[in-house]
């Protein structure tokens, strides 16, 4: 994997803390992901099978995972399009994209998906799935919101682009729904969250899931499950 400062410049480390008078050790993984990504949702049960794995062997690493956005298709008009048609122009007909559907299902039920591409019918703008989720982790974590927009988006076929299902999905874990749809009409934190689509650019960052480990360590790619443990292990140990 590449070296390099994670997005918003500042180097998060692993940092040893007493909790309870045991020693902590925090991980911090930024994971440049997009919603629409069916690889970066596999990327994303790999990596937790990866921290099950670590928990196993070091019960003192805390890990802190921050979601930081991409753009996969930036030129995806604000309302989105319809879905196929664009993909099967994207890949070269419909006998390839059914060969790569196949093959990420295949990865995908590995890891526990079931992938329902043909029950997408719009390929959605991002930036308000990105916001909502910059929005959440100023708040805390987004963990969990992060997990409902990939199943909105591949389990159930739902247009993660739509303010309207991005709210519901927000009050499913606790949030305030009006307020959610609120924001998500205005246009607060959207160009922070270019800013950082950008600067993951910059790091030359050219495809997702890329996870970037104790601020230093970089992995691209939805990895095995032992090679992400591997390399959170190697972030753990160096210098």
């Amino acid at each position: 994997g590449g070296r390099g400062a994670p997005p918003d410049g500042k180097q998060p480390s692993h940092r040893q803390d007493r909790v309870a008078g045991e020693a902590v050790t925090e991980l911090a993984i930024d994971i440049v992901s997009d919603v629409v990504c069916p690889w970066c949702f596999i990327g994303k049960r790999r990596l937790e099978a990866a921290l099950r794995g670590l928990r196993a062997e070091r019960p003192d690493v805390v890990p802190t995972l921050r979601w930081l956005p991409y753009f996969l298709n930036p030129d995806t008009p604000d309302s989105g399009e319809p879905y196929r048609p664009f993909l099967e122009k994207k890949f070269g007909g419909p006998e390839k994209l059914a060969l790569i559907w196949e093959q990420i299902a295949v990865a995908g039920r590995t890891a526990g998906i079931e992938f329902a591409f043909e029950r997408i019918e719009v390929r959605a703008n991002t930036l308000r799935a990105h916001r909502l989720i910059h929005r959440a982790q100023k708040a805390g974590n987004a963990d969990a919101l992060v997990e409902r927009l990939f199943a909105a988006q591949f389990l159930n076929g739902e247009n993660v682009g739509d303010a309207g299902v991005l709210a519901r999905l927000a009050g499913e874990c606790g949030e305030d729904e009006p307020a959610v749809l609120a924001y998500l009409h205005s246009e607060e934190d959207a160009d922070d969250v270019r800013a950082l689509a950008e600067r993951g650019q910059r790091m030359g960052i050219t495809g997702v899931p890329f996870f970037i480990l104790a601020g230093r360590l970089g992995i691209g790619g939805a990895q095995p499950p032992e090679v992400l443990l591997d390399a959170l292990r190697q972030s753990l140990n160096a210098p």
